[in-house]
């Protein structure tokens, strides 16, 4: 069977995927958690946690903010109520945007 072909990532991207790799190991080390423990606790694999911890950019986003969630790791606010207000004036403004980009035809500029 062929082994998939990997989408490319930017350096950027990979540098914080492994960061937060590093924070949610580092935050399970401190809390005594083992890797078995913490893979019980989000309902993943032992497997999918040690790619997370490597910063695997295959892992899917849901798997990595429930373990980082769980470890105590802030991916935005850490303030429950500070996160739900942000989302919410986030949702006004994309409420207010409209649906879908429509391509406009092409305007004549040839004077």
């Amino acid at each position: 069977m062929a082994k998939p072909v990997a989408r490319p990532c930017s350096q950027y991207s990979l540098d914080a995927l492994l960061l937060l790799g590093q924070l949610v190991r580092e935050a399970r080390l401190a809390r005594a958690l083992t890797t078995t423990d913490l893979a019980a606790r989000a309902g993943i694999s032992r497997s999918l946690l040690q790619r997370i911890e490597r910063g695997d950019p295959g892992c899917s986003i849901g798997a990595v903010f429930e373990v980082a969630a769980i470890c105590g790791v802030p991916l935005f606010e850490s303030d429950a109520r500070l996160l739900s207000q942000q989302l919410g004036r986030q949702m006004e403004k994309m409420a207010l945007l409209p649906k879908a980009i429509r391509s406009s035809p092409e305007v004549n500029d040839d004077f």
